[in-house]
């Protein structure tokens, strides 16, 4: 990841705990950030593990892709882009809320550059690439930090009531299986409570920012307005999400119809636990397993696992080929401004301030 302007009133060289020189630890840290090289082979890094991901989905799948009908692959992977640009909405209604408001284009560069992270083992890559590139833009960490911590928090809570509402009426035996999960939907969206998020924001952030950017940043309140907002996008964004699976469950034959709640409330369900399962690569594993019990009422067992590994398929070309707009708008972004365009970031921070 590249070299990044100062926050506002932060001397060059100061170290995570504000001391002169950025001695120690944290001072390595900054020089290691601000090497373009090493972002650089980073970048090439985060690409390789998504790269290796595909490869990986496609050798498992690659029969079954070409015994569906033409018009299922293309189409479920612009349904699975479309859900996941509902979300980076969403998470872009926080940060506005918490007084950092992007671009639609910068949001997109950082949200779906940084996401390619979790393709690595541990889902907190994604989170620390997710919020670094968007320092680049002038965000603090503090508030990049807050704004991704609380749209996991929004995604997991409206993933838990789509699922809890869709799962109990097409696919009793997912409901019974994972009903402790459907019973936390309740508690997981009342937590989103204006004034309980802006008791947990600060202490969550943390320990991922610097003291001097938490005290730049402000009070972390994110309003109930920009809470608001990204809930409705989040939900919006699992009707595309499950019509990628929707459109697979089809083309392998089964019932338009009967399908539908199966697949919303499967992939809902799917996604949140694998989210939450951070020790596994974009919840390699956690996701095919639910998929393969949620759709038993309308697939075989065979025919189910196989809509699981094409599901991974199509979500990993849907992320890198967000991943590869936001760099390639990055680029000729940076074209126009004197100054070299940021590796993973793209335009300059003052773009930040002009949210469109």
């Amino acid at each position: 990841m590249e070299p990044t302007a100062n926050e506002p009133g932060e001397p060059r060289g100061t170290g995570e705990t504000g001391g002169a020189g950025g001695a120690g630890a944290p001072g390595l840290l900054e020089r290691l950030r601000s090497n373009r090289a090493v972002r650089l082979a980073l970048l090439v890094l985060l690409c390789a593990a998504a790269g290796w991901a595909l490869h990986t989905h496609w050798a498992q799948a690659r029969e079954a892709v070409l015994e569906l009908p033409p018009w299922a692959p293309p189409a479920a992977v612009l349904a699975g882009m479309a859900g996941l640009a509902a979300q980076m909405m969403g998470w872009r209604a926080l940060l506005a809320g918490l007084g950092s408001p992007l671009p639609r284009r910068v949001a997109a560069r950082v949200m779906f550059v940084g996401q390619l992270g979790k393709y690595l083992p541990g889902s907190v890559w994604a989170f620390v690439a997710q919020v670094e590139l968007a320092r680049d833009h002038a965000v603090p960490r503090s508030r990049g930090a807050a704004a991704t911590l609380l749209a996991v928090a929004v995604t997991v809570a409206t993933g838990l009531a789509v699922a809890a509402v869709a799962l109990p009426l097409s696919s009793a035996e997912a409901a019974r299986r994972w009903w402790w999960a459907l019973a936390l939907a309740p508690l997981v969206l009342a937590a989103l409570h204006p004034r309980v998020i802006t008791l947990g924001l600060g202490l969550a952030a943390r320990p991922f920012v610097r003291f001097r950017e938490v005290a730049e940043a402000g009070t972390l309140d994110v309003g109930g307005r920009a809470i608001t907002t990204a809930v409705s996008w989040t939900l919006l964004a699992w009707i595309p999400l499950g019509a990628h699976l929707w459109l697979l469950t089809w083309a392998v034959g089964g019932d338009p119809l009967s399908s539908l709640g199966p697949a919303v409330g499967a992939y809902a369900l799917a996604w949140t636990l694998g989210l939450l399962v951070v020790f596994a690569p974009a919840g390699l594993g956690v996701r095919e397993a639910v998929l393969v019990v949620a759709l038993a009422p309308v697939v075989d067992a065979g025919s189910a696992l196989v809509l699981a590994v094409l599901s991974r398929l199509v979500m990993t070309v849907a992320d890198l080929a967000w991943a590869g707009v936001g760099l390639l708008a990055s680029r000729g972004r940076g074209r126009g401004h004197a100054h070299t365009p940021r590796l993973l970031g793209g335009g300059q921070a003052e773009e930040s301030n002009r949210p469109t």
